[in-house]
């Protein structure tokens, strides 16, 4: 078999507002655990409570993921900023 190699570059990966999106899922997540709380005996009667805790879980994996892309985000804005700051003559680069 042969190996495989690619044929063009990968292309630049899409940036958009990922603080906004991971937090708008994670509060979905925890909005679809509460509602489906009220029913957790309708669940339990049908040997469905996995869909509750699978919510919860939601929630709690997206505040771990808002902590994440938070801190991406400030770090490629640190980044950016250090490319566009002017440097001294003699200063190492």
């Amino acid at each position: 078999m042969a190996k495989w190699t690619p044929r063009h570059e990968a292309p630049e990966p899409l940036e958009g507002p990922i603080v906004a999106t991971i937090t708008g899922g994670t509060i979905l997540w925890f909005v679809m655990f509460l509602v489906q709380v009220p029913f957790y005996a309708w669940f339990e009667d049908r040997d469905l409570t996995w869909w509750v805790w699978t919510c919860l879980a939601g929630a709690g994996l997206g505040l771990i993921g808002i902590w994440y892309v938070r801190g991406r985000d400030a770090a490629i804005k640190r980044a950016k900023g250090a490319d566009t700051e002017p440097r001294e003559p003699g200063a190492p680069a």
